[in-house]
């Protein structure tokens, strides 16, 4: 008899159980299967890049970078990527002060100075960026600001930078 010498252990409570212990085991596995799929990078409302099958997102940055990165290759596409920054959705594109100089949407406030006066990490940046720029000092992120390390010449950034 399978259930032994147990009390009130039958047939049916043995067949319940081992169905329920399979869907548990299949659920898990279900489970472990998502999670290893590979992931699209996310995308960032108004600064991704969405490829044609409508599930796949790029950052705007990886656009005409000469890597495929949509199934189709729709990121590297002539007609997107023939003029830049002219043949870009205007969502893609941040000018710089320098109206000759751009970056893509999702360099600006990143901490980095990629327009290289500081254009694209200051006004709605303040949260990252340090709001003082001098002549000689490059727009550095807020946890610079007064860390007792001199990052801007003259010192700019720990006496007068506000954290």
């Amino acid at each position: 008899h399978p259930c032994g010498a147990r009390p009130g252990c039958t047939q049916r409570h043995l067949c319940i159980s081992a169905v329920l212990l399979l869907v548990l085991a299949a659920a898990l596995a279900l489970g472990v299967a998502l999670a290893l799929l590979p992931r699209a990078p996310g995308c960032i409302p108004r600064t991704g890049f969405l490829c044609d099958d409508r599930v796949t997102c790029v950052p705007a940055s990886w656009v005409c970078d000469r890597v495929s990165n949509c199934r189709n290759g729709e990121d590297e596409q002539e007609q997107l990527c023939g003029d830049l920054p002219h043949s870009l959705p205007g969502y893609l594109v941040f000018y710089c002060s320098n109206p000759r100089s751009w970056v893509y949407a999702d360099q600006r406030c990143n901490g980095m100075n990629d327009c290289g006066d500081c254009s694209d990490e200051t006004w709605s940046c303040k949260s990252v960026c340090c709001p003082v720029h001098y002549e000689f000092c490059s727009c550095i992120p807020r946890r610079l600001c007064r860390d007792g390390i001199q990052h801007c010449l003259g010192w700019s950034d720990e006496f007068v930078c506000t954290a």
